[in-house]
């Protein structure tokens, strides 16, 4: 039954580092229990005995390792192991706790400590954010790292591109060893002293996200370890906020951001049986926003983490503590300063009552997201875009071939964060003309966090209705028939490398069979030159080889070339150029528009994406798009973003809107169903002349349940798991056969009884 589950099947989970409060009993199904300090058996006790399944998360790149650094561990100091930037300055994610560097030592370390976790009866361990950061690379322990791996002397990565690509290279390797290493190790450890098989897991920020942001971690890599059980894609308002160019205009765009964020992460998962998660938060790691600023990001990203409907598991809040007693907005601290300053101002308030609701409906929404009726509206199925680990290998040029100032400082300038008014419009347009106009600028602009390269064949498409998928090339030689349900894939070397020749291999494969590859790029990526296997083999660059592999010239001129039953479409032009000029995007959509025709798919231009997943309609209106036109919906609904699920016939949503729908016509006419809560449903029993629901809700929580019925109610009463009455309100409404109740929680079980009549 909807919303009524086992908390065995673990579809919906948070991570807290306090202790139980009444505030975060969320009623989702399991808890990650955070850190692996001395309180970690206690604070698995507490939340055992609220009935949570108990996973265990820490950081596997940063933490409260003093024991380790201090050498109070194995006797010997480990500061050396800190990640270290060029300028000899620790990269550090507090002043005491560096990034380190992941070293056998370390993974020992590790695994020692969270033996400690098993020991306490976890099912399931998290290791979080493997990061190693573009800029560090100069400790003492990367140097041997380095010397060992590659069997050379180190040098310093600022100082030519083989030596950048492959010590960024070397970043990612390390954090994968040490995850092989410890899930390995832990796994053994529990299936010989406990007899358990114990779950391992990797809970890390999109590949979008860390290419934007220049930190180093395997992603696609992961697939290639045995012992990961699968991930949490930790996608948020942080995350997705990261200001892009579209068109000339720099500004965020947090719903497109996220819907790809989402879609890059769920290929980590495609054809293996793993899990995954997907996280949404309904603030972020920056304490300065309105709440009204958190609800408008959180609704833009939990609407685009559910236009991806293979994914049903998700991580519903980090830190509900933060959450649901913290004030906001707050002064940022600087890292200076101790944690426990308060940094609150005089506009600092806790949660309005009206969002907590919200989220405690979404948290519920969220467990009943395994629907096998899906549909996209307009649907132009199999389009993709390629991503790949190796475009972390590039995000940044060795000295030399960018000059003059730096622009990234620019962007930052130009990005007014809490503000009415995000960006500077007219700072922003002039950064965009010089960069146009200067080579060393358009370089610039390349490796700074607008991640151009990719946005800029990415957004034209998203924009204008296309769901396009970001699709991970390092699959397509580890899965044989990884691109069998795509028809048309869009792949440009000028930010990603092909890692092994049988790459191009596997793509024209995939053309003689059919499919249509559109080719984007001008050869122009200074990283063609780096020591790899298309330069041993005599090419210039990947392209020059996938066009021959290909049977066709090695330089090709713009147009369509026939391969087998395919063709392969040839742009030369430099992906970025697509964000500045609306000329340039709308012949980039003309072209994919004219070769989906000959795939056999008619898109036709809209300003939304909309999916209708079961009895549910998810959409989202874009602004920037063919036109501003407000998306219309007819029928009967309950609109699932209002507290009271409210009884609607029509919708109207305009551009930069969402809705959430549920659709009565994808039900039976005499189905019990609950159709949207707040309060987690433990039980819904029939009882003399009526039925009896019992629900849990956390404390402080205006609550509200609407339910189909078979027959009218004319009342209902509700009592507390300690027998005493608790005040309930019900409406009835006839045209959906509805019954709304609602009631003030303060985090105990109530039960309700509603009886029939009329």
């Amino acid at each position: 039954m909807a919303y009524i589950r086992e908390k065995s099947e673990e579809l919906t989970g948070y991570q807290a580092g306090g202790r139980f409060r009444a505030s975060v009993d969320l009623g989702c199904d399991f808890v990650m229990v955070y850190g692996i300090d001395d309180t970690m058996p206690e604070r698995i006790r507490e939340y055992r005995e609220r009935g949570y399944v108990i996973h265990l998360m820490t950081g596997i790149a940063w933490g409260e390792y003093q024991d380790y650094l201090d050498g109070k561990w194995d006797g010997r100091k480990h500061w050396d192991e800190g990640q270290v930037q060029r300028d000899g300055a620790g990269v550090n994610h507090n002043p005491t706790v560096p990034y380190m560097v992941p070293t056998v030592s370390f993974s020992e370390y590790l695994t020692e400590r969270m033996k400690i976790a098993v020991d306490a009866g976890v099912e399931a361990i998290h290791v979080e954010e493997p990061e190693f950061w573009d800029k560090s690379g100069y400790s003492e322990a990367f140097k041997r790292e380095y010397e060992i791996h590659y069997r050379e002397p180190w040098r310093p990565q600022h100082e030519d591109l083989d030596v950048r690509y492959k010590s960024a290279r070397l970043k990612a390797y390390l954090y994968c060893r040490t995850i092989d290493r410890v899930s390995a190790a832990l796994k053994e450890y529990a299936k010989v002293k406990h007899g358990k098989d114990l779950r391992f897991y990797v809970p890390t920020h999109s590949l979008l996200n860390y290419t934007q942001w220049k930190i180093m971690s395997p992603e696609a890599a992961l697939i290639g370890i045995p012992s990961v059980d699968g991930y949490i894609a930790q996608i948020w308002t942080g995350t997705s906020r990261e200001a892009n160019v579209y068109e000339g205009v720099y500004k965020e765009r947090t719903f497109e951001t996220a819907y790809l964020e989402y879609g890059v992460m769920q290929e980590l998962v495609k054809g293996t049986g793993r899990r995954m998660w997907f996280l949404n938060d309904p603030i972020e790691d920056l304490p300065s926003y309105t709440w009204e600023n958190y609800r408008y990001n959180y609704v833009k990203t939990a609407t685009a983490s559910l236009l991806h409907p293979y994914i049903w598991h998700y991580e519903i809040c980090p830190w509900p503590h933060r959450v649901f007693e913290g004030s906001y907005p707050r002064v940022q601290p600087r890292i200076a300063e101790k944690i426990e300053t308060s940094f609150a101002t005089e506009e600092s308030k806790p949660i309005p009552q009206s969002y907590a609701t919200l989220l405690s409906s979404m948290f519920q929404l969220f467990g009943d997201m395994e629907q096998t009726d899906i549909s996209f509206e307009g649907d132009v199925s199999g389009v993709g875009l390629f991503m790949s680990d190796s475009g972390l290998f590039q995000r940044t040029f060795p000295d030399g071939i960018v000059t003059g100032e730096s622009i990234e400082e620019r962007f930052r300038k130009a990005l007014h964060k809490n503000s009415g008014n995000a960006v500077d419009e007219e700072q922003a347009a002039a950064l965009m003309r010089e960069i146009e106009a200067d080579d060393s600028m358009m370089k610039d602009f390349i490796q700074s966090p607008a991640f151009p390269q990719f946005f800029g064949m990415a957004l034209p498409l998203v924009k204008y209705g296309l769901p396009v998928k970001p699709v991970q090339l390092d699959n397509v030689r580890r899965f044989a028939g990884y691109l069998d349900d795509c028809r048309f894939l869009i792949l440009s070397y000028e930010y990603i490398k092909p890692e092994a020749p049988d790459v191009n291999a596997s793509l024209v494969s995939w053309v003689r069979a059919g499919g249509t590859l559109m080719y984007i790029g001008d050869g122009s990526d200074p990283f063609h030159e780096i020591s790899s296997w298309w330069r041993q083999s005599g090419y210039e660059n990947p392209t020059r080889h996938l066009f021959e592999m290909a049977g066709l010239e090695q330089n090709l001129a713009d147009g369509q070339y026939p391969v087998g039953k395919g063709r392969i479409i040839v742009w030369n032009m430099l992906p970025a150029r697509l964000c500045l000029s609306k000329e340039l995007t709308r012949e980039y959509r003309k072209l994919v528009k004219e070769g989906l025709k000959e795939c056999g798919a008619d898109w036709q231009y809209r300003n939304d994406l909309t999916l209708h997943r079961g009895p549910y309609i998810i959409s989202a209106v874009m602004d920037e798009s063919v036109n501003d036109a407000p998306k219309r919906f007819e029928g009967l609904f309950a609109d699932m973003l209002e507290n009271d699920y409210r009884i609607i016939d029509n919708k109207k949503i305009g551009p930069d809107e969402n809705a959430i729908l549920f659709d009565f016509s994808k039900i039976e006419q005499d189905e019990f169903r609950i159709v949207g809560t707040s309060a987690r449903v433990e039980k819904a029993e029939d009882a003399p002349g009526g039925i009896v629901f019992r629900l849990m809700t956390a404390d402080n929580i205006k609550a509200f349940m609407r339910v189909r019925l078979p027959r009218p109610v004319s009342r209902v009463s509700a009592q507390d798991e300690d027998g005493n009455e608790v005040a309930v309100s019900m409406e009835w409404d006839e045209r959906t056969r509805t019954l709304l109740v609602s009631y003030d929680s303060h985090a105990k079980a109530v039960e309700v009884t509603a009886v029939y009549g009329g």
